[in-house]
């Protein structure tokens, strides 16, 4: 069987720099790239982050392509005072890491996605963890990218939860409710890792003692960024006692579904207020007998948290 081949789409705070860490320490899938977007820092900003966490992880030979800066429904983006209270205003927790030594790529993201999936086929897993700006504008492009994408798992929506920006939108799927919705509505196989289960996997300052412990320059690194975040949900969420994990999740149930238990849904994305972003059954295809979204609804929180340590902890202790 050909090895999985995996596409980043990333907004680079925190939980993403954790989410492209949990990709190169899973040795069942090949990183192939990571894609910017806009959403905890602008998407210029976030290419910088993924070519700093790359540097800083010793992989220099993945490319980072920049994405697009605005919604599609917007003209411009401006970053929300809560995703800088929440990764810091650089985006990566104010750890100032190196400058990176090389550039983004010349190629478009819109564009990567759509060579690659022509290229690697049901092998392609795409793993967006900030707003599907780019993905429903590489839909828009080659409309065949539904037939050939193995998997889309993506880091966003609120089914059995209230959403955390408003009653019922989720972050990622309120930057962009109309691309989320033309995705969602696609005939994409897609998995929706949501609020559901990302807040039930949390991480907590014993779990980054234990990196710090590894005297490493990643490990002192990422339990700097980390300790910001689980600060912050100490300030915002103090009921949770910990940081969740939403971003490396879904990299983890794209490698492993069985990590979650799902339901099968046609979803769409409402686009007008007072529901904007809310992620919900499409009425219109309630009788349709196949679906394309596995939504997930609870998540085995043990196994997870298990290997997503010993993965990272692995990979850190090497860098």
């Amino acid at each position: 069987m050909a090895r999985k081949k995996m596409i980043l789409d990333l907004d680079t705070g925190i939980d993403d720099a954790l989410a492209i860490a949990y990709a190169l320490a899973s040795e069942e899938v090949d990183l192939i790239g990571i894609t910017s977007t806009y959403g905890n820092v602008i998407t210029t900003a976030a290419g910088q982050n993924s070519l700093k966490i790359l540097e800083l992880l010793g992989r220099t030979d993945i490319p980072v392509y920049l994405g697009l800066s605005h919604s599609s429904t917007t003209d411009q983006f401006a970053v929300m005072q809560v995703s800088k209270d929440i990764h810091g205003v650089n985006g990566i927790g104010e750890v100032n890491l190196p400058q990176p030594q090389r550039t983004v790529e010349a190629t478009a993201a819109v564009d990567f996605i759509i060579a690659s999936a022509r290229q690697y086929g049901d092998d392609l897993i795409i793993v967006p963890t900030g707003p599907m700006t780019n993905l429903a504008a590489a839909l828009a492009q080659a409309p065949e990218l539904t037939a050939l994408v193995g998997n889309v798992t993506f880091m966003g929506g609120a089914l059995t939860v209230p959403g955390n920006v408003t009653e019922v939108g989720e972050a990622n799927i309120n930057q962009d409710p109309a691309a989320a919705d033309q995705v969602l509505r696609s005939q994409l196989s897609l998995t929706m890792v949501g609020l559901d289960v990302t807040l039930r996997t949390l991480l907590t300052k014993q779990e980054t003692q234990l990196w710090r412990d590894l005297g490493t320059k990643s490990s002192i690194a990422f339990a700097d960024i980390v300790d910001y975040y689980i600060d912050a949900y100490a300030a915002l969420n103090p009921q949770l006692h910990g940081c969740a994990l939403h971003d490396p999740l879904a990299v983890g149930v794209a490698l492993d579904p069985s990590l979650v238990q799902t339901i099968g849904l046609n979803m769409k994305v409402e686009t007008d207020a007072p529901f904007a972003a809310r992620t919900v059954g499409d009425v219109e295809r309630l009788n349709v007998p196949t679906t394309n979204v596995q939504v997930a609804v609870n998540v085995d929180v043990p196994t997870y948290l298990k290997r997503f340590m010993h993965r990272l902890t692995a990979l850190f202790a090497q860098h």
